[in-house]
């Protein structure tokens, strides 16, 4: 099953907090956690199956992206990089004294491509977090319905078997496109 491969996405990622609650992309108008559990490192592996790269660069890479209002700390990225490369995700090679330069495997290709899903959702919220870290604050209106929606998909009733995954899966994609007006 998708996600389920060495524990999923979330296996054993390393806790990088700034503060808040937990989960998502933090609070919106400031605060919380940036990556979910297993975000960071389906960044990473998709970052370095792009090219590979040095841990500094990841990093950098990361704070570009986020337009610079957000830069992973080292005590998040490197562990998580040892975590790949146990998994066998990564390999790395030295190059420049110390550094170590992390390229794919065809393992960590294998992980991509069975969480694919859950890579592009996870760009994609990196995306919406590096605008809304640019913009202002969501009304408390829109905050209300969100938690309304995270509630019925918490207390779904109608289980949770392949079709009505991806039926629900669908509509909150379509939600997201009318949202960003794409």
């Amino acid at each position: 099953m998708a996600g389920k491969r060495h524990g999923g996405p979330d296996h054993r990622q390393g806790s990088h907090r700034h503060g808040g609650r937990s989960g998502g992309f933090g609070r919106w108008g400031g605060g919380g956690r940036v990556f979910g559990p297993g975000d960071l490192r389906l960044v990473l592996l998709a970052l370095i199956a792009e090219q590979p790269r040095h841990g500094y660069e990841l990093i950098k890479e990361i704070e570009q992206r986020f337009g610079g209002g957000y830069s992973p700390s080292p005590g998040s990225v490197y562990p998580t990089l040892t975590l790949q490369e146990e998994l066998g995700y990564v390999r790395a090679t030295a190059s420049e004294g110390a550094k170590r330069l992390f390229e794919i495997t065809d393992e960590g290709r294998a992980f991509l491509a069975e969480n694919q899903a859950a890579v592009d959702g996870v760009m994609e919220r990196m995306n919406l977090a590096a605008q809304a870290m640019t913009g202002q604050a969501v009304p408390e209106t829109v905050r209300q319905a969100m938690h309304t929606l995270k509630a019925a998909l918490r207390f779904h009733s109608a289980g949770w078997n392949e079709a009505e995954t991806e039926r629900v899966r669908k509509a909150l994609e379509r939600a997201t496109q009318e949202v960003v007006g794409s």
